[in-house]
């Protein structure tokens, strides 16, 4: 029969590294907090300026063709409103912002996506920030993002 197993515990040296809170600072997070509500009358200003450059990405197309630089334009556009949609208290534009940005991740088959399919996505996005339709829990919204949502899967398996 062998020895008996042996349990070492190491000590957990993390803590006191990071501080007891794992560096996180209640009175830092309440700050930061105060910060962004102060900050939230803007956000419908400064979604708007996002929206316009998603518009004029758009226009870009329209003018200029779908190129490779136009539709790496689109995808930056796409990205930031991903980024920003939820922060500027619109997740559903980050839903829809990111359904984007999977039809146009890969620069390889970036040239591929149908118009139709990106031009549904930039005017998703304008129509809910429109009749501010702020999550998918709104019917509607949830339509959209779902109906995009399969436009673009059913795309990346053709």
């Amino acid at each position: 029969m062998s020895d008996p197993a042996q349990v070492f515990r190491p000590p957990n040296t993390l803590r006191t590294k990071v501080g007891g809170g794992f560096g996180i600072n209640a009175d830092a997070i309440a700050k930061a907090e105060e910060a962004l509500k102060a900050m939230s009358a803007q956000f419908s200003q400064w979604l708007a300026e996002e929206i316009t450059k998603l518009d004029k990405a758009q226009a870009d197309i329209r003018q200029q063709g779908y190129t490779p630089a136009t539709a790496e334009a689109l995808y930056f556009r796409a990205h930031d409103l991903k980024g920003l949609g939820t922060t500027y208290e619109y997740p559903l534009v980050t839903r829809i912002a990111g359904s984007l940005c999977r039809m146009l991740d890969d620069p390889a088959t970036r040239m591929n996506a149908p118009a139709v399919i990106l031009d549904a996505h930039i005017d998703a996005i304008r129509a809910v920030v429109r009749d501010q339709i702020k999550t998918d829990e709104h019917p509607t919204g949830r339509a959209l993002a779902e109906t995009l949502e399969a436009r673009v899967s059913e795309h990346r398996k053709a």
